[in-house]
């Protein structure tokens, strides 16, 4: 959201920024980064919190938001319980929503979860979607949205990485090891991991770090470890002990836009990952076995894998073996998604 942020700023559109604090340590730093002050800061994070009791907390607490500020549109985005809680909070007010990110499916409710009825549910509260590509439109439609209240805007995370370009070609490899922790000067080349899914806890887990402990004999990884105790429990208890595994906290955005950038290819859960690395030419193994962003798999910028450690290690080796290299742009979006969704706006509004 910080682009549209970026963008209301500029064209003098005023408005509010609410944050829940769902992830407070990844949040905060990346507030940071892109210069963006909370007018409200609900601060909700609980250790060991449930789905059920994030829920009530942005329930009870966002009334009061919406009394104080008096929005004409309440501007939500993808598929967080943040984004469909304050999207029903504002329905039962009687306040618009538009949803950015609209449209991404796999049409199966328990893959992603609980993202995909997240997603679903949204659209059915959303008076305005913006849909960052054509399939995502067409997903819409299908559901019986409106076609006057969608807009194909492509997808923001692109113009986060160009505003972010500068930041990134600043950091060198002595900054990013002061940081990790990692000595990057015997390291020849390395592969990227993250993984924070639901549907990957318990034995999905297990199986990719089985893989990622069999790759490793043939190359460096790093992986930056979500801070979800499912997460840290299972991938330190079987990969703390490999000296080719660099197991480290939870980077910044900054670090981690830098390590797509350097690294061989990724393996990941990440939806955002797989729409940002497009931008860097980095292909990702998806530890899923469906996604909602099927266009970086039509145009070989993503494989799904599942949680299939034969299948993680066979396509490993491959992309070790024969490097990825393509020509192609970034399937999501142009960098402009921002300016498109405010355009929009206005036309919704008949301002324009």
């Amino acid at each position: 959201m910080a682009p549209v942020i970026h963008e209301l700023q500029k064209q003098k559109i005023p408005f509010e920024v609410c944050i829940t604090a769902q992830h407070r340590e990844m949040l905060d730093q990346v507030l940071d980064f892109f210069e963006v002050k909370p007018d409200f800061d609900l601060n909700l994070m609980k250790q060991g919190q449930s789905l059920n009791g994030l829920s009530a907390e942005i329930f009870k607490n966002i009334d009061e938001v919406f009394s104080s500020s008096q929005p004409d549109l309440v501007l939500v985005h993808g598929d967080t319980t943040t984004s469909v809680i304050v999207a029903m909070a504002a329905f039962h007010k009687g306040i618009k929503v538009g949803h950015v990110e609209a449209g991404l499916r796999t049409f199966n409710r328990n893959s992603p979860f609980p993202e995909e009825i997240n997603r679903q549910l949204t659209a059915r509260l959303a008076s305005i979607h913006f849909a960052p590509t054509l399939r995502a439109k067409e997903n819409l439609l299908r559901e019986n949205i409106s076609e006057g209240e969608i807009f194909i805007t492509g997808n923001t995370v692109v113009d986060a990485l160009e505003w972010s370009e500068k930041k990134i070609e600043d950091l060198t490899f002595t900054a990013v090891s002061d940081v990790t922790g990692i000595n990057f000067t015997g390291i020849e080349k390395f592969v990227l991991v993250t993984g924070h899914r639901r549907e990957n806890f318990g034995e999905g887990l297990n199986q990719i770090c089985l893989a990622l402990k069999k790759l490793s004999d043939h190359v460096q990884i790093i992986f930056p470890v979500h801070l979800n105790p499912n997460v840290q429990q299972e991938v330190y208890g079987e990969l703390n002990e490999n000296k080719n595994v660099h197991l480290i906290n939870p980077v910044s955005y900054q670090i981690m836009l830098w390590l797509i950038r350097n690294c061989e290819f990724i393996i990941s859960d990440s939806g955002g990952i797989q729409e940002e690395a497009p931008s860097f030419g980095k292909k990702v193994l998806v530890t899923r076995e469906n996604s909602e962003r099927s266009e970086g798999i039509e145009s070989e910028f993503a494989i799904l894998v599942g949680s299939n450690s034969h299948c993680i290690l066979k396509e490993g080796l491959q992309l070790l073996n024969s490097p990825f290299k393509t020509e192609a742009g970034n399937p999501y979006g142009d960098g402009k998604a921002s300016k498109k969704i405010i355009y929009s706006l206005k036309m919704h509004f008949g301002l324009i």
